[in-house]
């Protein structure tokens, strides 16, 4: 499974970046369990952005990005987007998409892309 992403760039606080996520090579039999983004400012951990999962379920926005940030899937494309309005910059970070799932039960991974970079300036 690949995923990459694109979108990020530098823009000034209040601004807008819309995130985009490809995902290829896991086949019709791959189940997917949850798609989300993630990211990690310098110096600091991996944090969840925003998590859905495939069974129809409600997405989980962590609560800085409330109101803000917006997931999208086109699944026709394999793609995930992050619509992100309102930038802080306190959201500059590497934004990384995230898919977990596997071919068998019980056999789940999570697969990440290679990150890209969102920087807000003040």
């Amino acid at each position: 499974v690949r995923l990459v992403e694109s979108g990020g760039g530098s823009v000034q606080a209040g601004g807008s970046l819309r995130l985009s996520c490809a995902a290829s090579g896991s086949g019709s039999s791959f189940n997917i369990k949850t798609m989300g983004w993630y990211r990690q400012a310098p110096g600091a951990q991996r944090e969840l952005v925003v998590r859905v999962t495939t069974d129809g379920g409600l997405p989980q926005y962590a609560d800085f990005v409330k109101g803000r940030f917006t997931i999208s899937r086109d699944n026709a494309k394999n793609m995930m987007y992050l619509q992100m309005n309102s930038l802080k910059p306190e959201d500059t970070a590497v934004y990384y998409c995230n898919l977990y799932g596997g071919y068998w039960p019980g056999y789940e991974a999570d697969y990440w892309g290679q990150g890209t970079q969102v920087t807000v300036s003040s």
